[in-house]
């Protein structure tokens, strides 16, 4: 087959990888730049990931906070989108190798953010999803509600209590926000639904490792946090970490090595982050090294050390903070950072020198349901309905579109003073053999 390959050019040409905040950010700040742009990534649309748990919880749907990438970018006719996952790099000959081609490059700019890490236990990932992809979402989602939808039907009361448990991994932001989601919907959205069950019988855990949930807030905010969540009938087990998880269980231990196995299919997974394949692969490439967690480490100015014509951002990127620390895996941090390296090109074309990046930081903001918020902006710590409204005006103005604006409004205030959600159960049933009761027969769902 004969590989297609960006459009030759005898302009300076920027490869992108990863068409996350910084990747489009970038491309985006690079517009009518005079430089040829190329954006390369697996798929063909931007994902607003934080609002992604209210996707898995029914709130929103994947249409809202999607947007196709060629789209937003279709003003600029000096950068090109093309879809291919990236496979590998030839930094001596400066080629990225994607599926599909090769795009050679004069500046690369690696935006692929993270995965998740199991910690060595990658046989989890398959009882335990995360959260990262639009798939992640619908799959979480599927097993959210098919779960309620089990445990209508479901006489014995141990499965039916099995079926209504849902244990959390991680007590970061991400977590947080799904057991406050979740809890909302079994405490205030779903109650009436159903005959044989009562939604706010269902039980929550959220599991974290360290002493305190949400370990970047401050102490006040993470009581205040554990506090809301109480409210929704979670259950908030610092100290613990997963220990074992399987198809029916989670084992969950204490500092003391002690142990408690709780009975549930309903594993989610908020717990851990490492590189992504293609950053796995730059770090090869390059010798270049990594933090702890996985990330690619970076000079002042996003640099690759080794390369100075290959810059790291988003969550990618172990960057110095300036204060003796490194910037969080946020998505202010990883806009900034393309419109940073953005402007960096556009000083190189002048013969000017590199400036670091200083991230300028405006807050952060974990929502627990409605009403419940807690974060810091601008240094004023904030909570409750106030902090919620704020959050609210502040992820509706971050998104592309302004047509998606509207709609997540509309969407918000819709399900804000009722109780609808998008609770649409898609894609196969579970792979299992089940027993139609009233005829004994094997119904085997493989085959179906």
């Amino acid at each position: 087959m004969q590989q297609q390959t960006p459009r030759p050019s005898d302009q300076h040409r920027v490869v992108i990888v990863g068409g996350g905040f910084g990747g489009l950010f970038a491309a985006r700040a690079l517009g009518r730049s005079g430089y040829d742009v190329t954006l390369l990534d697996k798929r063909n649309f931007h994902l607003f990931q934080p609002l992604l748990y209210q996707v898995a919880t029914g709130t929103l749907t994947v249409g809202d906070i999607s947007t196709q990438q060629r789209v937003v970018l279709r003003k600029y006719p000096n950068v090109r989108t093309l879809l291919g996952t990236v496979y590998d790099v030839d930094v001596n000959r400066q080629i990225v190798f994607y599926e599909g081609g090769e795009a050679p490059y004069d500046t690369l700019i690696a935006a692929t953010g993270v995965k998740h890490h199991y910690f060595g236990n990658d046989h989890w990932r398959e009882h335990a999803p995360g959260l990262k992809t639009v798939e992640h979402a619908l799959e979480m989602r599927h097993r959210l509600f098919r779960a309620f939808e089990e445990a209508e039907k479901e006489p014995d009361p141990e499965r039916r209590r099995r079926l209504l448990t849902f244990v959390i991994v991680g007590g970061g932001p991400t977590g947080v926000e799904l057991a406050g989601a979740l809890g909302d919907l079994t405490q205030r959205v779903m109650v009436g639904n159903f005959r044989a069950i009562d939604p706010r019988d269902a039980r929550i855990i959220l599991v974290e490792g360290t002493d305190n949930i949400l370990p970047a807030y401050s102490d006040n905010l993470r009581d205040a946090a554990k506090t809301m969540l109480e409210e929704l009938k979670v259950e908030v087990r610092t100290n613990r970490m997963a220990n074992d998880i399987t198809e029916n269980s989670v084992t969950i231990q204490a500092p003391d090595k002690s142990t408690e196995t709780i009975e549930t299919g309903n594993v989610l997974w908020a717990a851990g982050v490492t590189l992504s394949q293609f950053g796995r692969t730059l770090a090869a490439r390059t010798q270049g090294e990594t933090d702890k967690p996985g990330r690619l480490v970076v000079n002042e100015c996003l640099q690759m050390p080794s390369h100075p014509n290959i810059f790291v951002i988003g969550d990618l990127a172990c960057a110095p903070d300036g204060k003796g620390g490194t910037l969080p895996g946020l998505a202010p941090v990883a806009m900034q950072q393309g419109r940073y390296v953005a402007k960096q090109l556009k000083r190189q074309a002048k013969g000017k020198a590199a400036k670091p990046f200083h991230y300028h930081d405006k807050g952060s903001m974990a929502i627990i349901a409605r009403y419940r918020c807690v974060g810091e902006i601008f240094g004023w710590k904030v909570k409750g309905a106030f902090a919620w409204l704020v959050w609210s005006l502040i992820h509706i103005a971050s998104l592309i579109e302004p047509d998606q604006r509207m709609t997540v409004t509309i969407q918000w205030l819709s399900r804000f003073f009722g109780t609808s959600a998008d609770r649409l159960i898609t894609g196969n049933p579970p792979k299992t053999a089940d027993v139609q009761a009233d005829h004994g027969v094997i119904i085997d769902r493989k085959a179906s």
